[in-house]
């Protein structure tokens, strides 16, 4: 019965994500027909497929080196290199991926790239704050992304409403420019049109929100099935929850207020990750991996020389 569930939550959640790229491909299929007529819709998908195939991509190591990382070496991490590819391999990787640490005491965890050029970038407040089956719990949320090729989807929708957006704003200038023709009635102005192309990026953000809260959650179910261990994963997110607040305003409120609203965030709620996590966890034995694992419960996790 588990994995049935488990398989139609697969199943509906490859729905969704379907159904909200299909909504803002055609978003921005639509402002381009607004904008330049019945036969360039499809410009604008063009453009999009030769912007993802042939733009240059910037090389990882790059991008991680300019905010400060230094990749993690097997000599340097045996423990972490040995976790990642436990992992890696349970995910079905073609390799794991590289690992790099960031300077800083704020807790971080975020990929880069994607298949095998993907790296995981964790900070040295994450290593302070978390045990090992937590570390593992997150380890596992980022290859699940890497797996389920998020970084590549988020991409696509980035890229929609970039282009939604520019649409907009040349709908706007356009409009402008055409207002004094407009007040001599040398033009025709379709006003419902024009109030389309101003909605249609606001449109398109919301449902690449939407989509980003999708895919955080579905890597939240693959991380537990990685690791056998949901109770780990919920336990890093509720302290990476309680460390995000000022230490004033954690000893004023006990839980920490709501900055925005849910619809504008691009993470689902912490509470909710963590609700279904724990429902997980009833559901589930032992972990796969061991609670008295480097690190150990409750303290700092050491996987590596510090130099």
């Amino acid at each position: 019965m588990k994995a049935r569930s488990a398989r139609r939550h697969r199943w509906n959640n490859r729905l969704q994500t379907l159904l909200l790229v299909g909504a803002m491909s055609l978003i921005l299929a639509l402002s381009a027909w607004l904008l330049l007529g019945e036969t360039a819709w499809w410009l604008a998908l063009v453009s999009l497929g030769m912007v993802l195939l042939f733009a240059p991509r910037m090389p990882v190591e790059w991008m991680l080196r300019g905010a400060g990382a230094r990749p993690l070496r097997p000599g340097q991490a045996p423990e972490l290199n040995r976790l990642v590819r436990q992992l890696a391999g349970r995910a079905g990787l073609e390799q794991p991926p590289q690992l790099f640490w960031l300077p800083g005491t704020v807790p971080n965890a975020f990929t880069v790239g994607d298949g095998r050029r993907a790296s995981i970038a964790l900070s040295d407040g994450l290593f302070r704050l978390l045990d090992y089956p937590e570390l593992a719990g997150v380890l596992a949320h980022e290859i699940s992304h890497i797996r389920n090729h998020d970084i590549r989807l988020m991409t696509l929708a980035d890229t929609v409403t970039r282009i939604t957006q520019m649409l907009s704003m040349l709908a706007q200038l356009l409009l402008l420019l055409c207002i004094p023709l407009w007040l001599f009635g040398l033009v025709a102005v379709s006003f419902t049109g024009v109030a389309l192309l101003i909605l249609a990026p606001v449109i398109s953000a919301l449902l690449q929100l939407a989509l980003s809260r999708s895919r955080e959650y579905r890597a939240d179910l693959d991380a537990c099935e990685l690791t056998g261990d949901p109770g780990a994963l919920a336990r890093a997110l509720q302290k990476l929850e309680w460390q995000e607040g000022h230490w004033l305003r954690r000893l004023i409120w006990r839980r920490k207020p709501d900055s925005a609203p849910s619809l504008l965030r691009s993470h689902p709620p912490t509470d909710e990750r963590i609700r279904r996590l724990l429902a997980q966890a009833r559901a589930r034995r032992a972990p796969l991996f061991p609670e008295d694992g480097p690190g150990g419960r409750g303290s700092g996790t050491d996987l590596f020389h510090r130099r």
